[in-house]
């Protein structure tokens, strides 16, 4: 793995995290995205929320910082192929749009990818708890946030996760399986291949994995997402080509054989 080309892509690995005071915001991504939904640039999603309100919020501070913590969480530009390509699946599915913002949110906050471990190692139908939350992330990083802030995380990572459909529950959480589609699948699979994997290994990474589904499901649902030309899938056995030829450009080709 190669952080360098990985940023360029528009992943993040800083200690910095949206969830000491947000989620993954789905519910503003979606009226934003209705908003603007073919942006040009940036600039176009911070005059829409800052200057034009189209979030509601009360106050312009109260605005300027709900785009910051949205671009943190997204980057929002268009330029960049990891919010690219999100975009690209969001506007052709809209069953996908919560996995495919979980997979950014993933993809941008360190510590919130960090806690897809625990969230895999939950069974199905048991009870997890903010208390396990807190936990965990102590033992992650030992002394990093005060008790009221490790406690304001924790529940903030736990609605995120709830918000994904991996939780349900208000006080009492429960762990529940995701609803993998199409595109949430073909972009796992493209945030896998911008990491370096390959072929059948592709449907073996974290970001498969969090889709909740076998990988002869996380298959099918590829083959669905090819013959919608989204993305390019052959496979005779453990025999697999994958491609995208819609999502990665030429120079981005050039940075992924750099990687590699």
């Amino acid at each position: 793995m190669n952080e360098g080309i990985l940023t360029k892509f528009g992943f993040k690995f800083g200690k910095n995290t949206v969830h000491t005071s947000r989620t993954i915001m789905i519910e503003e991504l979606k009226l934003l995205l209705e908003e603007v939904p073919s942006p040009k640039n940036i600039k176009q999603f911070i005059k829409a929320i800052e200057e034009d309100n189209c979030l509601g919020k009360r106050s312009a501070k109260n605005r300027n910082l709900t785009s910051r913590h949205l671009i943190e969480l997204y980057s929002l530009d268009p330029d960049l192929p990891l919010f690219r390509t999100m975009l690209y699946f969001w506007n052709r599915e809209k069953d996908a749009r919560v996995l495919l913002a979980l997979l950014c949110t993933i993809s941008r906050d360190n510590l919130f990818r960090s806690s897809l471990k625990i969230i895999l190692s939950t069974p199905e139908s048991k009870i997890f708890t903010r208390k396990e939350m807190e936990e965990f992330i102590e033992d992650l990083e030992p002394g990093r946030f005060s008790k009221a802030t490790l406690k304001s995380v924790a529940q903030n990572i736990n609605s995120s996760w709830t918000k994904s459909g991996h939780l349900t529950g208000r006080v009492k959480k429960i762990r529940t399986e995701a609803k993998p589609t199409p595109a949430s699948v073909s972009y796992a699979l493209y945030l896998g291949y911008l990491y370096g994997v390959r072929g059948l290994e592709l449907f073996d990474t974290d970001f498969i994995k969090i889709m909740d589904c076998s990988r002869e499901k996380a298959i099918e649902l590829t083959e669905r997402a090819s013959q919608r030309g989204w993305i390019v899938f052959k496979h005779i056995g453990n025999v697999m080509e994958l491609a995208f030829p819609n999502l990665i450009t030429k120079e981005e080709a050039e940075w992924l054989r750099e990687q590699n």
